[in-house]
Order: C-alpha cells, then sequence, then structure tokens
C-alpha cells in the first residue's frame, strides 16, 4: 500500500519529467542510427504530409464551422508539419498536435452533415497524428511512448463525445494509436539492442587486442629477463674473481669489487622477484627454460628448418657481420622467425628472401616472399605475429614497415639500431 502511495505521488513529477523535458535534452546513446539520415528522410515526410494536408484542410472547412475559417487552416497546417516536427522535437510535435485535435472539437461546432459527423480523430487528421506518435515512440523510451498513448487515448475518447450527430470509431481511433506505438516502440528495441551488440562486440575486439598485446609483452619480457640475469650473473662472478687476479690488491679496491658484486646479487634477486611471475603462468620444462636465447648465430639453424618445411629460402647478408648487443640479436631473429611462420601459414608455396643488412648505425632486417601458388587454409592465429615485432621494434627505439609488395606477396623490414637513442640534454641556465 506504500508503495502504491508513493508511486501515485511521484507520477505528476515522472509525467512532467517525460512529457516536458528540456529542449535538445534527449539522450543520445538512446538515438538509433537511422537518425543520421533525418535529412533525407524529411523529404518524403514533407510530401507526404502536403498529400495529407488538402484533405485535412478540407476535412476541418467542411465539418465544422467558426467564427474565423483561417482559424481552422491554421490547425490543419500545424497538424500537416507535427510529422516533420517529431524528426526533431517529438514531444513538441506531440504536444502541439494533441492541441490541435482539442482545440478542433472544443473551439468549433460541428455541421450536421447527414446522419454522421467527422470527427478530427478519424480520416487524414487520424493519420497525422500516428504519424507524430509512431516517430515519437521511434526516438523516445518505451516508458514516455506509453505516457504519450496513454493520454492520447484518453483525450480521443473525451473528445468522441456524440455532438449533433454520430461520431467515428472510437476502437478504431484506439487501435491505430496503440498500434502505432507497438511498431514504433518494437522498431526502436530492436534498433537499441542491435547497436547495443555492435558496441559489445567493438570492446570485445579491444579486449582481445589489448589481452594480445599483454601476451606478447610477457613473452618478450621473459626473454630479456634471460638475457639481463645472464650478464648480471656475469658481472657478479667478474666482480668475485678480480681480486684474485691482482697482486697484493688493496683493501679500497677490495671492498669497490665487493661493492660491485653485492649490488649484482641484489639487483639479479630483484629482477628475478619482479619478473619471475611473468612465468607463473605458462613455465615452460626446465631444459627449455634454461636453454640460451637464440641470437643471428642460430639462423642458418631456423632457414634449414624452414626449408625442410618446404619453402624455398634465399638468405643474403650484406655489410660485415658483428657481434651485436643480445637484444638486438634476439629481436632480429625473432622478427625473421616470425616472419618466416607467417609465410607458412598464409602464403604455402611461396618464395621467401631473407636479407640482413649490418650497417654502422644499425642492423636491418627484410623478409620477403612472393604469392603464394595456392589458397591457405584457415589459421588458427590470433594475430600476435606483427604484433610481437611491432613490440620488439619499438622496444630498441627502431622502425618497421609491413605491407604487400607490387607483386603480390609480402614484406617486412624491421630497421634495429644498435645504439640506444640519445637522451635529451637539458641546457644549463
Amino acid at each position: 500500500m506504500k508503495r502504491l502511495t508513493a508511486a501515485l505521488k511521484a507520477a505528476p513529477r515522472t509525467l512532467r519529467e517525460d512529457l516536458w523535458p528540456i529542449p535538445g535534452a534527449l539522450p543520445r546513446t538512446a538515438q538509433p542510427r537511422w537518425l543520421d539520415w533525418r535529412p533525407a528522410i524529411a523529404v518524403p515526410l514533407v510530401l507526404v504530409a502536403l498529400c495529407l494536408g488538402i484533405p485535412t484542410v478540407n476535412q476541418f472547412l467542411t465539418g465544422y464551422r467558426t467564427g474565423s475559417r483561417p482559424v481552422l487552416v491554421l490547425l490543419a497546417l500545424i497538424l500537416v508539419a507535427g510529422p516533420v516536427v517529431a524528426l526533431f522535437r517529438p514531444v513538441l510535435a506531440w504536444w502541439t498536435s494533441t492541441a490541435v485535435m482539442v482545440a478542433v472539437v472544443v473551439t468549433t461546432d460541428p455541421f450536421p452533415l447527414g446522419a454522421s459527423v467527422r470527427s478530427p480523430w478519424a480520416g487524414p487528421g487520424l493519420a497525422l497524428y500516428t504519424q507524430v506518435l509512431f516517430l515519437a515512440a521511434l526516438r523516445l523510451r518505451p516508458r514516455v511512448a506509453v505516457e504519450m498513448l496513454v493520454i492520447s487515448v484518453l483525450t480521443s475518447l473525451a473528445c468522441a463525445v456524440p455532438r449533433g450527430g454520430v461520431v467515428d470509431d472510437p476502437l478504431l481511433t484506439t487501435a491505430s494509436l496503440v498500434a502505432a506505438v507497438l511498431v514504433g516502440a518494437s522498431m526502436r528495441g530492436r534498433q537499441v539492442a542491435r547497436t547495443e551488440l555492435v558496441v559489445q562486440e567493438e570492446l570485445t575486439a579491444e579486449e582481445r587486442a589489448r589481452r594480445t598485446l599483454l601476451e606478447e609483452r610477457n613473452r618478450i619480457a621473459r626473454e630479456l629477463h634471460d638475457v639481463v640475469a645472464h650478464h648480471m650473473s656475469v658481472i657478479s662472478i667478474q666482480a668475485q674473481v678480480a681480486p684474485h687476479l691482482v697482486e697484493n690488491p688493496s683493501e679500497e679496491f677490495k671492498e669497490n669489487l665487493a661493492g660491485i658484486r653485492q649490488n649484482a646479487v641484489e639487483a639479479l634477486t630483484e629482477l628475478r622477484r619482479v619478473l619471475g611471475v611473468l612465468r607463473s603462468e605458462d613455465t615452460p620444462a626446465d631444459g627449455v627454460r634454461h636453454t640460451p636465447q637464440p641470437t643471428l648465430d642460430r639462423l642458418d639453424e631456423l632457414v634449414g628448418n624452414v626449408r625442410a618445411a618446404g619453402l624455398t629460402v634465399v638468405t643474403e647478408t650484406t655489410g660485415a657481420p658483428r657481434t651485436l648487443s643480445p637484444g638486438v640479436e634476439l629481436s632480429a631473429f625473432r622478427i625473421v622467425q616470425e616472419a618466416l611462420s607467417n609465410v607458412m601459414r598464409h602464403a604455402p608455396g611461396a618464395e621467401v628472401r631473407v636479407e640482413i643488412g649490418y650497417r654502422r648505425t644499425g642492423l636491418t632486417v627484410r623478409v620477403t616472399n612472393s604469392p603464394p601458388d595456392r589458397t591457405a587454409p584457415p589459421s588458427p592465429g590470433t594475430g600476435q605475429g606483427l604484433l610481437g615485432m611491432r613490440e620488439r621494434t619499438a622496444m630498441l627505439g627502431g622502425e618497421l614497415a609491413t605491407g604487400t609488395t607490387p607483386d603480390g606477396g609480402w614484406e617486412v623490414t624491421a630497421l634495429l639500431p644498435t645504439q640506444p637513442p640519445a637522451e635529451p640534454v637539458e641546457d644549463t641556465p
């Protein structure tokens, strides 16, 4: 009982908020995409309104008498403009059309034409009003559309009191109004559901891409963890052995080397503690985990495995080969490995060319393949290959370019700097 009382008390405020909104306050998220076509929809709607305008004016002039015939013409024209206005201001159009229908009934007297009198809630007047109600149901929430329907039905029944003749069937009027709201609300609900589905699909795709990026970064971090841990271990061992290689080392020398070793051990411990957690989800076997990370020295082994799988691979090295930093060697090897895997997966039977260019300030990795000689089967991959290449290249401050070749093949080119990018120097005052 208390809930019913509270609902009745809140009804006037709810109706005022729903049916008397601030102009332009309709929520954007509730607007279906067809509203982007409002200028195009307005043109045929204007033509339909003009076609109904003549019989509406004729209905008002011949069905009712008043002291001023131009007033009837004005009311008819306002009703005719209702559907067009409803495209942009549905609440205003509905209020205006309802006021016109009530004004025609209240301020005029019907002509006694034979046995019956045409009501404004019938014929072309009803057709225009149902258009306004239909467009309002397309734009507004179902609750607001139902409120409009209830008020419209009650108003039409109140105006259907016989005044000197037999009025039109109020049941037909009510059925027309209900049908307009039901069709409009159902179309709006379908469009809203479709829009929400598209939004959900976009969010799912973004989440999948973000998860793929994190997984690839985790894999790169695990590999770099092994590289950095190796060098920190070497530093620690060298600092421990160094005092034994010097005759009569001073105490300061021993203390400095002990400090270096202690810092290296602490850094290695922290590194394993922070980055070692990345192995928790997919810890590899001990034999794989302790295997050194690959470098370009194993490129021939990689190419040999690909050739054994049936691909024709040609390698070319330009410049003077030299030992590079472990991060550059590892990234270059992984880029070539992923590019060859993509060729086997997406371009079966293609010819591949792997080019390694040693430059003074960087390393160029270029992998190209010809068009496939047959259709590739569907690949179960998640698109991590190109993403991993970009992450590895960006990590080193390099550049990566991928795309199709003029003959229909594919090309991957990576420029990896062999020196870290210079940090900006702040100007001292």
